[in-house]
């Protein structure tokens, strides 16, 4: 009798445990981007973890020398890898950060319970086509010359990162977020690895249909210029999720919409138990 009531709670405690929410950033940015976010969730009793990827945020990568996808999402991956055998994730790609967590759904689709895509590129096989790049790739000339490149290989071969000029970045990134938000920003982006994000190519026979067992939410944000409303739904179109969702807001809608953006977090893991 003793057993089972130990038995019982054991199983009680599985099922009242809040999920486990791994929030990952887009290119230039770092854990930093989400402190709005990680704050609401740990009072209202969630765990989460922000992780810098290779190069990014406190990490003492150079993004000049990550010339592979595989090495700049390695501390996703290891992460991942690292937890118990029978914990899974709500994982929230933003931006860039959608490359990310669709290699982990291809090679770790068991640790993931859901895949927030966060005004997020969305491609299953990453970059094959120029239709990927076309619907994934930021396209911001409208703006001018809004680039400062690096040259990590040499002045004649192709740029190995990049970041938005300051100048630039709140009309760009932050155009509805507090001006508190777009300075901490401009202090705290770094140049990111360009081209190991464009050389990101995954393999659907590295995990079977494994990527497919993994429920996917995305999530629009309306006024984005950086990944543009049209190629957002262009990759819903592409790769339906299972819902989307609507934010009336800026790229970073972490600064611009922290509330709405949490509620549609919650609202995304409560429909996957």
């Amino acid at each position: 009798m003793g057993e089972e009531v130990i038995e019982m709670r054991v199983e009680e405690t599985a099922l009242s445990r809040k999920p486990h929410f791994v929030l990952v950033h887009g290119i230039g940015g770092g854990s930093w981007c989400w402190y709005k976010i990680r704050c609401l969730m740990e009072n209202a009793g969630y765990k989460v973890s922000c992780v810098d990827l290779k190069g990014s945020g406190i990490d003492q990568g150079d993004a000049n020398s990550i010339l592979s996808f595989d090495d700049y999402n390695k501390p996703l991956m290891d992460l991942l890898s690292s937890l118990p055998d029978n914990e899974q994730v709500i994982l929230v790609g933003h931006s860039a950060g959608g490359l990310s967590i669709t290699q982990a759904t291809h090679k770790l689709a068991k640790k993931i319970r859901l895949a927030v895509y966060l005004a997020a590129t969305m491609l299953k096989l990453g970059f094959w086509t120029d239709q990927d790049a076309q619907d994934g790739v930021p396209e911001l000339s409208s703006f001018g010359e809004v680039y400062e490149l690096g040259f990590g290989l040499g002045s004649n071969e192709a740029p190995t990162s990049a970041i938005v000029k300051k100048e630039f970045q709140r009309q760009i990134i932050y155009q509805m977020s507090p001006r508190e938000d777009s300075i901490l920003a401009s202090m705290l982006l770094r140049p990111g690895p360009i081209l190991a994000l464009k050389r990101a190519q995954f393999k659907e026979e590295e995990n079977g249909d494994g990527i497919e067992k993994v429920k996917r939410v995305y999530i629009k944000t309306k006024h984005d210029h950086v990944i543009k409303p049209q190629q957002q739904e262009a990759m819903i179109k592409r790769w339906p999720p299972s819902q989307v969702f609507l934010l009336d807001c800026d790229h970073s809608p972490f600064f611009s919409s922290p509330f709405l953006l949490f509620g549609l977090l919650v609202k995304a893991a409560a429909s996957v138990g």
